[in-house]
């Protein structure tokens, strides 16, 4: 019989459940038994502000080095917490059928963001939502949180925020969607690079393993996240301008990006459609496009106003990685 699987994920109640789901899909598509190690990482366990901690790849990096050790066989990641450059050693064996990638607004009483009155305090940890909620309100104010979903669902619950934007997405996986007061669509607010997917990663020595992840591959969302992940990669954006890009389709891909400047008073946008075969093409394409519109100077001017506690650039993420390694993916 063959040995079981180890499957390294972080602790938190949203990692926990998105490896389950995982492990149960591996062992539905090759018969293989899955079991999951939690992993604890620094990231998960300092209570100081993202844009604060030092390093590089606080959330990533533990379960990268798990798999370079020999303590698990393999990993799963919110996808868009991975760096965009590869890293030596390390293979993205997989990206699993993606999940809705809107982003999610929960307020109290269940208002709208329109009906939300002048002044409302929004929690979010992105730069990118932050930027985009101002906008759509100018007249909103958001404000940075940290921790998990349940973290900042109970911020509003307590009165000490007004709503909070979360990805659709997370809330499904630890089903908490009744309490969604409205879903943004993309032309709203566009997500994150890789927001609702999952990467599964090995190490690239381990073909047989390799050859056997590709059974949850799913092409179509490899393709999507793939254009998405391009143009971060060529605006070297990182968390250090609000990016945005989302492609759509099957055989040909409809790829919408957009960067924003944090205050909200400046943005650009591109959209263009290519082959799914291509999506790595038409990343590229939508990139320049943006840089063509003045993206470089939002960029640079966002770089410029970088501050502690200000959706500054995570410099615990390597560039290119867009998330907040936490439980509101």
């Amino acid at each position: 019989m063959s040995r079981v699987l180890r499957l390294g994920t972080r602790k938190s109640p949203m990692a926990m459940t998105q490896a389950g789901h995982v492990a149960r899909l591996i062992t539905a598509r090759t018969g293989r038994r899955v079991e999951l190690v939690g992993l604890t990482s620094f990231g998960d366990v300092t209570k100081v502000h993202l844009p604060d901690i030092g390093g590089t790849g606080v959330f990533v990096s533990t379960l990268r080095e798990a798999l370079r050790h020999g303590e698990v066989d393999l990993a799963v990641h919110s996808l868009k917490d991975l760096p965009t450059a590869p890293l030596p050693g390390i293979l993205l064996a997989a990206v699993p059928p993606r999940e809705d990638p809107r982003d999610a607004l929960v307020s109290r009483d269940g208002v709208k963001l329109a009906d939300l009155p002048p002044g409302a305090a929004i929690g979010t940890g992105s730069p990118r939502r932050a930027a985009q909620l101002r906008l759509l309100r100018p007249d909103v104010r958001p404000v940075p949180v940290r921790g998990n979903a349940g973290t900042r669902l109970a911020k509003v619950t307590s009165g000490e925020l007004d709503a909070v934007v979360l990805a659709y997405a997370g809330l499904a996986r630890i089903g908490q969607l009744e309490e969604v007061s409205e879903v943004f669509e993309p032309d709203a607010m566009i997500p994150a690079p890789g927001q609702g997917a999952l990467a599964v990663e090995c190490l690239a020595a381990a073909g047989d393993l390799a050859a056997l992840l590709a059974a949850v591959d799913d092409p179509g969302s490899r393709a999507a996240v793939t254009a998405e992940r391009v143009v971060l990669a060529e605006l070297e954006a990182g968390c250090s301008a609000p990016l945005g890009a989302y492609a759509a389709g099957t055989d040909i891909l409809q790829l919408t990006a957009a960067v924003i400047a944090g205050d909200g008073l400046a943005a650009v946008r591109a959209s263009m459609s290519g082959p799914a075969a291509q999506a790595a093409l038409l990343g590229r394409e939508v990139a320049a496009e943006l840089l063509r519109q003045g993206a470089g100077a939002i960029v640079a001017g966002s770089t410029a106003m970088e501050a502690p506690g200000k959706w500054a650039r995570d410099p615990a993420m390597p560039p290119g990685g867009i998330g907040n390694g936490d439980d509101a993916q």
